[in-house]
């Protein structure tokens, strides 16, 4: 089997509602790359990059990427050096990618998910046993409120507590008050069953106010912190002088991110994505390495649609120290049913059918490949650009 070509596809379907986080307070969420690999023998498979501009490493050790330069990067230099090679042979695939293109994982990444789906569909096994096999069936759904007045936060957080949610993540980073205001009525709306975390993502200002701010969250039963600064040494400092452990996500892009965060004791857990180390098939050595270090992780990502979130489902079961509640978007399907707020993001998808949700816990798809089918008739109404290369 070889690989012949792409088409590429930057897609904007309806969101729910904005979707606000310290590091991103103007640009919306929801423009993504869509890339489908053709292969010789007539199986495509699906990739999906969520790229967003202001979305990278601590002190500018990796760099956004957009849509469009995700849709350039392949275009002009990824599929050129992988057309002729078989997709099944991932290692091969990174090599061929990795000696035209340095970092810019997000671009490679939407490559390597849609030879995953390929190579799945080739073999006729889902996606996690070309990844290891599962260990679970699906992922916890940790409900993310983004910054945003705290009576909207708390409405919100009632209506996805109906429909089965028992994990939230906060938000946080903007205004130290208020981080503790919403974490405090948060805990006093839901119970004491519910867990709550938070995410500054790199938002406080020093080392001081997250410390301080976080001390105060902990007397309401704080599952965890999520990157409150930016920098390994700095998240070593706030995991030195508080409770509640610390994870790692901006300072989390790599197998060498990981094990320096092992050497300064600054994380206990990071958000593990498909895409920061460049798609499935470096994800899974960066959970593995993790593992053997001792640290445990979620699943995270930046809100992606149906086919991102299956690549999330294959990952999250098929790591075997994935043992947190994860943002992983239930996929709505205009027409479909499903829930209304919990996990939801956007109004439509590019997937013909919903991925089954089911008490608080989105299952892993079962079919070959990735497990789901791409509507192409929605995915080209939402497009806004498309090419063949």
């Amino acid at each position: 089997m070889r690989i012949t070509g792409c088409e590429i596809f930057i897609v904007t379907p309806p969101l729910r509602r904005a979707h606000v986080w310290a590091g991103n307070t103007r640009r919306r969420i929801g423009r993504h790359a869509i890339v489908r690999v053709d292969t010789d023998e007539g199986i495509s498979g699906w990739g999906e990059s969520p790229a967003i501009p202001t979305w990278g490493g601590s002190q500018m050790r990796y760099g956004g990427e957009t849509p469009e330069t995700v849709a350039l990067l392949v275009r002009e230099y990824l599929i050129e050096a992988v057309r002729g090679a078989d997709p099944r042979q991932l290692g091969v695939v990174h090599a061929r990618m990795d000696a035209v293109v340095k970092g810019s994982p997000y671009a490679k990444a939407v490559i390597d998910i849609a030879c995953h789906d390929i190579a799945g569909k080739a073999m006729g096994v889902p996606v996690h046993v070309l990844l290891g096999g599962k260990h679970r069936d699906g992922l916890r759904i940790t409900h993310s409120l983004g910054i945003m007045p705290i009576e909207e936060a708390l409405a919100e957080a009632e209506e996805a507590v109906a429909e089965g949610i028992t994990a939230f993540k906060i938000k946080t980073g903007v205004d130290g008050e208020r981080d503790v205001e919403i974490m405090r009525e948060l805990r006093r709306l839901v119970g004491p069953n519910v867990e709550i975390r938070v995410d500054g993502n790199e938002g406080y200002a020093t080392v001081a106010e997250a410390i301080r701010v976080t001390r105060r969250q902990e007397e309401y039963d704080l599952l965890l912190c999520e990157q409150p600064v930016a920098g390994a040494d700095a998240l070593a400092a706030v995991a030195r002088a508080i409770t509640a452990p610390v994870m790692a996500d901006e300072s989390a892009w790599t197998t060498h991110d990981i094990l320096e965060l092992h050497r300064r004791g600054a994380a206990e857990s990071f958000s593990c994505y498909v895409t920061k180390p460049g798609g499935l098939f470096q994800a899974r050595r960066q959970a593995e390495i993790a593992a053997d270090l001792g640290m445990y992780h979620d699943i995270g990502g930046s809100i992606e649609f149906g086919i991102g979130v299956a690549a999330n489902l294959h990952l999250g079961v098929a790591t075997p120290r994935m043992l947190l509640p994860s943002v992983c978007p239930v996929p709505s399907v205009a027409g479909q049913t499903g829930p209304r707020i919990a996990g939801v993001y956007y109004l439509d998808d590019v997937i013909a059918e919903p991925i089954t949700y089911r008490d608080g816990t989105l299952l892993c798809p079962t079919g070959p490949g990735l497990g789901v089918t791409v509507d192409e008739e929605r995915l080209r109404r939402y497009t806004e650009q498309s090419v063949t290369a």
